[in-house]
C-alpha cells in the first residue's frame, strides 16, 4: 500500500524554480532518506506534504486515515509552555478521550441507563488501547532516551536553545505514535547515545519513514532507499548511503562514457558538414546533404554533460615544523560554573601523531576543555605546558569573524597582512573564485564560514588542529570538502564530533569527558564503542554491583582495595590491546599465519577478559 504519492509536483519562488515535475511514491513501512545540497528543496518538500505550503502545481496524496508527524529543524511552541507540557501535548487525543469519560461518569452517578453504560465501557476499552495508562511511562522513557532531564521538562520551551527545541520536537513526534514520521535533520544537537537510541527506536518503529540528514552514518543504519534532489530535478537509489555513493559514481562514469562517445561522433559530423558546406557552394547537392548532417547531429545530442561531484580543494596546510615528540601536557587542570564542577583535577598528555576524539554528553564540558587548551577560557587551576614549536588553530562549532561586514578579500587582508593578490590566491586555494570574493562575510553559509576558517588557519602555518563540530550542519558536499581539508593536514589533531562517520574516519585515541574526568582509551573510535557496550553490557548483569560498593566502601580491606584497582588496571589495559588487536587483524589482512596469531590472541584476551570481569565483580561485592 502507498502512504505518500506526489506526481509532477512544480514549486517556485518568484523565478527561483525549487522543484520541478517531481514525481515518487512511499509505500507504507519503507524508510526512505532525502538528500540533496542545502537549498535544494528538501524541507520545502516536507512542508508541502504536511499540508503547511501550497505548490505550483501537481498532485500529492497522503494514504487515508493516517497521521503524520513532522519534526522541524526550528520548532515553535506556545511561548507559555514548559517542555513537559509540550511533551504532554502529544497525547491530546487522549486527554480529549478523558474529558469525554469523566462527563459519561457524572452523567452516570444521575441516570442509570445501558446506553451511557455501554458509552463508558467502548470510551474507557479505546482508553486503554491507545495507552492512555502508560502516559507518564511513555513520556519519562522518551525523555530519558534523549536526555532530555527532569530539570529541562521544568523549564519555558521558548528559553530553550535551537537545539533543545529540535530534541523536544523529536521527542513529542515520537509520543503521538504517528503513522508516517518526516524527520528533518534528527540528529543535529544529539549527542551519540541518544542518536542510537533513537536508530533503536526506528528499527522497532512500523510507521514510514522520511528522513533529511547529512549524517552518513545514521542513514546507513536507518534508511534503505535513497531520494536525491539535484537541480529541481529527482533521482532514485535502491539501498542505504553506502549503496548511494558507489551508485552514483558508477551512473556518473556510464554518463560520462555515453556523453564522450557522442561528442566524438557529434565532432566527426560537424567537421564533416562544414566540409560538405565548403565544397557545396553552387552545388545543391552537397547542400542538402550538409544540412541531414546537421539534423542527425542533433539528434544525436542525448547525453546530457554530467555533473561531476567532488570537492575543489586546491591547497594543503602549510604546516610549522614540530620537534620533539610531546605536543601538550595538562596538570591537574580544574574549572568550574559556579558549583558544577566542569573539569576536575584533568592530566592528559597529547603526542605528535595522535588523532584524539573528545567525547561526552551534551554539556559536559567539552567546547570548554578546548577553549582553556587555545587560551580563550582562563582554568580556575592547573597548567597546561605546550611543546616549544607548537601552534594551535581552532575551527570552533560557531564560525564567527573580527568584521563580518568585511568581504572575504578584505578578511584575508586584514586578518594575514597580505597583497590582495595573494588573498585571492588564497581564497581561490579554498574555492572562493570570480565574484565570490567580494561577497560579505555575513552572508556565508555554514560550510562557506568553515571553509574560509580553515583558510585563515592554514596561511597562519598552525601545526595543532582542534576541530569543535566541524561537521554540524553541513550539507554532505561540504562535509566531505571538510574531511578533505583535515585529511591533508599532517599533524596532530583533536576534535568535538558526534559524526560517527568523521569519528571512524580520523580517530586513532579517544578522550571520553564525564563527571569532569577525562578518561584515555588508545584505539579507534568504534574500538572504543565496543569497549563501551561490553561494559554495558557487564553492568546489567550485575546491578547490585555499584549499589553495594556505594553502601558499604568502608567495610572493605586495603589490600581489597588494592586488587580492585590493579584488576581495573589490568581490565582496561586488556580492552586496548584488543582495539590494538582489530587494527593489526586488518592491516595482516593478506598473512594468513600472522593472522591465525592474531585471532587466538585476541580468544585469549576475550577469555582474559571474562575472568577479570568475574574477579572484578566478586570483590566488589565484599
Amino acid at each position: 500500500m502507498i502512504d505518500i504519492s506526489v506526481k509532477e509536483l512544480n514549486k517556485s519562488y518568484g523565478a527561483n524554480e525549487i522543484l520541478k515535475s517531481v514525481s515518487f511514491d512511499v509505500n507504507r513501512g519503507e524508510r526512505v532518506g532525502l538528500i540533496g545540497e542545502n537549498g535544494s528543496g528538501k524541507t520545502t518538500l516536507f512542508k508541502i506534504l504536511t499540508g503547511e505550503l501550497d505548490y505550483d502545481s501537481g498532485e500529492v496524496h497522503i494514504a487515508p486515515n493516517t497521521r503524520v508527524g513532522m519534526i522541524q529543524q526550528i520548532p515553535d511552541y506556545a511561548p507559555n509552555l514548559t517542555v513537559q507540557q509540550v511533551l504532554r501535548d502529544a497525547f491530546s487525543y487522549i486527554d480529549e478521550l478523558t474529558t469525554k469519560i469523566k462527563r459519561l461518569e457524572l452523567q452516570m452517578e444521575v441516570y442509570h441507563d445501558d446506553d451511557l453504560l455501554k458509552r463508558y465501557g467502548e470510551l474507557t476499552a479505546r482508553f486503554e488501547h491507545l495507552g492512555g495508562y502508560e502516559i507518564d511511562t511513555q513520556i519519562e522513557k522518551t525523555a530519558n532516551g534523549l536526555g532530555i532531564s527532569e530539570a529541562m521538562r521544568a523549564q519555558l520551551f521558548s528559553e530553550l536553545s535551537g537545539g533543545e527545541k529540535t530534541r523536544i520536537s523529536l521527542a513529542r513526534a515520537i509520543l503521538q505514535n504517528t503513522d508516517i514520521l518526516l524527520l528533518d535533520e534528527p540528529t543535529n544537537h544529539l549527542d551519540v547515545d541518544a542518536v542510537e537510541w533513537l536508530e533503536n527506536y526506528l528499527s522497532s518503529y512500523e510507521g514510514t519513514v522520511v528522513i533529511i540528514s547529512h549524517d552518513r552514518y545514521f542513514l546507513d543504519r536507518t534508511v534503505k532507499r535513497i531520494i536525491e534532489l539535484e537541480d529541481t530535478e529527482i533521482f532514485f537509489y535502491p539501498g542505504n548511503y553506502s549503496f548511494y555513493m558507489e551508485e552514483k559514481q558508477a551512473r556518473y562514469l556510464e554518463q560520462k562514457k555515453r556523453y564522450e562517445a557522442e561528442q566524438k561522433k557529434i565532432a566527426q559530423l560537424e567537421f564533416t558538414a562544414q566540409r560538405l558546406h565548403g565544397w557545396g557552394m553552387g552545388n545543391k547537392r552537397l547542400q542538402v546533404r550538409a544540412i541531414a548532417m546537421e539534423r542527425r547531429i542533433e539528434r544525436l545530442r542525448q547525453t546530457s554533460k554530467p555533473k561531476e561531484h567532488k570537492n575543489t580543494l586546491k591547497a594543503s596546510f602549510t604546516e610549522r615544523g614540530f620537534h620533539g615528540d610531546e605536543v601538550f601536557v595538562t596538570r591537574d587542570i580544574h574549572h568550574s560554573f559556579g558549583d558544577r564542577v566542569i573539569l576536575d583535577n584533568v592530566n592528559l598528555k597529547m603526542k605528535n601523531g595522535d588523532r584524539i576524539a573528545l567525547v561526552g554528553a551534551n554539556g559536559s564540558g567539552k567546547t570548554t576543555f578546548l577553549n582553556i587548551l587555545v587560551n580563550n577560557i582562563k582554568p580556575d587551576g592547573g597548567v597546561i605546558r605546550f611543546g616549544p614549536s607548537v601552534k594551535a588553530g581552532l575551527l570552533p562549532q560557531v564560525v564567527k569573524f573580527e568584521d563580518e561586514g568585511r568581504n572575504l578579500v578584505d578578511t584575508l587582508i586584514y586578518a594575514l597582512n597580505l597583497t590582495p593578490a595573494s588573498a585571492r590566491n588564497h581564497l581561490a586555494a579554498f574555492d572562493f573564485t570570480g565574484e565570490e570574493v567580494f561577497e560579505k562575510v555575513s552572508t556565508l553559509s555554514g560550510g562557506e564560514r568553515s571553509r574560509l576558517m580553515l583558510c585563515l588557519l592554514m596561511a597562519r602555518e598552525i601545526n595543532l588542529l582542534i576541530l569543535d563540530e566541524p561537521t554540524n550542519h553541513l550539507d554532505i558536499i561540504s562535509r566531505e570538502w571538510i574531511e578533505e581539508a583535515i585529511y591533508r593536514f599532517e599533524g596532530p589533531l583533536l576534535f568535538v564530533s558526534h559524526d560517527r562517520y568523521f569519528l571512524n574516519k580520523f580517530t586513532n585515541k579517544v578522550w571520553s569527558l564525564e563527571n569532569g574526568r577525562i578518561e584515555e582509551f588508545d584505539g579507534t573510535y568504534e574500538a572504543y564503542r565496543d569497549m563501551c557496550a561490553r561494559r554495558e553490557i557487564y553492568r546489567q548483569s550485575v546491578p547490585v554491583t555499584h549499589k553495594k560498593v556505594e553502601e558499604k566502601p568502608k567495610g572493605r580491606s586495603k589490600n581489597t582495595e588494592k586488587k580492585i584497582a590493579a584488576l581495573e588496571r589490568e581490565i582496561a589495559q586488556t580492552e586496548e590491546r584488543l582495539a590494538s588487536l582489530d587494527n593489526e587483524m586488518v592491516e595482516a589482512g593478506s598473512d594468513y599465519s600472522r593472522l591465525q596469531e592474531l585471532m587466538a590472541e585476541q580468544a585469549e584476551c576475550n577469555a582474559k577478559l571474562e575472568t577479570l570481569y568475574d574477579e572484578w565483580g566478586e570483590l566488589s561485592e565484599v
